[in-house]
C-alpha cells in the first residue's frame, strides 16, 4: 500500500494547486470539521486534493527523483551519488540467514538510505563515496517515517553508469543528540562523547573470497557455503563505552569502523594480549564523534550504539559553533 506523509501531500497540493499552506491547512481543518473528525488529517488531506485536482498516485513505479518516492512504490528507478558507506552485516535468525548493507544516496531532490540484501552485497567492493549510481527495480518501504529503497536479487546496482551525471546534490546529515536523549530505534543520529572504557575486540574467522562467516568444519578447518574449506581470514568487532557527560552508552564497532578507531587494521594483533591492552589503553580519554543507530539488546536490557561512522578528533571549532547556536 502507497503512504503518503502529510507533509508531502499539503507540499504537493501546494506546488500544483499553487494554494499557500495556510490555506491547505485551513481547508482540512474545515474538512475535519465537517466530517465530524470521523476521518484523519491524513484522510482530510486526501480530499482537499482531490477537490483540487492534484492527482497524488501519478507515478507508482518507474524513474523517479528522491524526494517523489514513496514507501509501497514497485519497480523504481532512481540516479543518485553516493553520501556514506556503512558497515556490512551477517544475520541468522534460524529461518533465513545472509548479508545486509546500507548506503546513502543523494539527487537534487533528497537523500535516501538504500539497503542491500545478500549477492548485491558485493556490489560495494568497487564503490566509493562520491561515485553515481543508478537503482533499477528497487521497492521502497517505510522505516520509523522515513522512506527507504531496498535492492533484492531482481533489482540492479550499476557504479557510474556510462553517460549519466549528476550535479549538486542535497547533503546528507546526521542529528545530535545527547547520550542520555538516545532511544531504542534512533536513526542517523550523532553522539560526541569520550571514550572510558574499551573491551577486547572479539575476532571471527571469514571467507577470503566473499566474506561472509566461516564455519567449522573439524579442528582447525574452516568451510564457506559458497567456496567450500577455505584458509579464513579474520575479521572482528571493538566495542567500548563513551560518556558525554549526561550519560554514557556501550558502542559497537565492526572492522571497517574499528580500523577508523585505531587508525589501522589489528586483525594481526589476535592472539597479541600486550598488543592488545596497549591498543585499547590508548583509546581511553579520546574524544570521538560517531554516527549510527540505537537498539534494544534484549540479552542485557540496555541500549547500544551502532557505529556506521567513526570520526576521530572532531573540530573543536566547528563544536563550539554548535554549542554558541544551541545556546541561542
Amino acid at each position: 500500500m502507497i503512504k503518503i506523509p502529510l507533509a508531502q501531500i499539503i507540499d504537493k497540493i501546494r506546488q500544483e494547486a499553487r494554494v499557500s499552506e495556510k490555506d491547505i491547512n485551513d481547508k482540512i481543518d474545515a474538512k475535519l470539521k465537517e466530517l465530524s473528525g470521523l476521518i484523519s488529517r491524513e484522510g482530510a488531506a486526501h480530499i482537499i486534493a482531490n477537490e483540487l485536482g492534484v492527482n497524488l498516485y501519478k507515478q507508482l513505479t518507474g524513474k523517479a527523483k528522491i524526494s517523489n518516492v514513496l514507501a509501497g512504490m514497485r519497480e523504481v528507478e532512481i540516479l543518485g551519488k553516493v553520501q556514506r558507506i556503512f558497515e556490512t552485516r551477517e544475520f541468522d535468525t534460524g529461518q533465513r540467514k545472509g548479508k545486509v548493507a546500507n548506503i546513502i544516496v543523494a539527487d537534487d531532490t533528497g537523500v535516501a538510505r538504500v539497503v542491500l540484501w545478500n549477492d548485491q552485497v558485493s556490489k560495494l567492493e568497487n564503490l566509493k563515496e562520491n561515485d553515481i549510481v543508478k537503482l533499477k527495480n528497487a521497492y521502497a518501504k517505510d522505516n520509523q517515517g522515513r522512506v527507504e529503497l531496498h535492492l533484492n536479487d531482481k533489482s540492479e546496482f550499476i557504479i557510474n553508469p556510462e553517460g549519466e551525471s549528476i550535479g549538486e546534490v542535497k547533503k546528507y546529515s546526521s542529528f545530535r543528540k545527547q547520550i542520555k536523549d538516545v532511544i531504542d530505534g534512533d536513526q542517523n543520529i550523532e553522539i560526541l562523547g569520550t571514550i572510558v572504557q574499551a573491551f577486547d575486540p572479539r575476532f571471527f574467522e571469514i571467507c577470503p573470497k566473499c566474506g561472509k562467516r566461516a564455519k567449522t568444519k573439524g579442528e582447525n578447518e574452516y568451510f564457506c557455503d559458497e567456496h567450500g574449506t577455505v584458509t579464513p581470514a579474520y575479521s572482528y568487532v571493538m566495542n567500548f563505552i563513551l560518556d558525554d557527560g549526561t550519560e554514557n552508552i556501550r558502542c559497537v564497532a565492526f572492522k571497517r569502523q574499528a580500523e577508523r578507531l585505531f587508525d589501522r587494521d589489528i586483525a594481526e594483533s589476535r592472539g597479541k594480549q600486550e598488543e592488545i591492552d596497549r591498543m585499547k589503553n590508548e583509546l581511553l580519554g579520546r574524544i570521538v564523534k560517531l554516527t549510527g543507530r540505537a537498539g534494544k539488546n534484549q540479552l542485557f536490557d540496555r541500549i547500544e550504539f551502532t557505529a556506521q561512522m567513526v570520526f576521530n578528533n572532531p573540530d573543536p571549532e566547528e563544536e563550539l559553533k554548535r554549542l554558541e547556536k544551541s545556546a541561542v
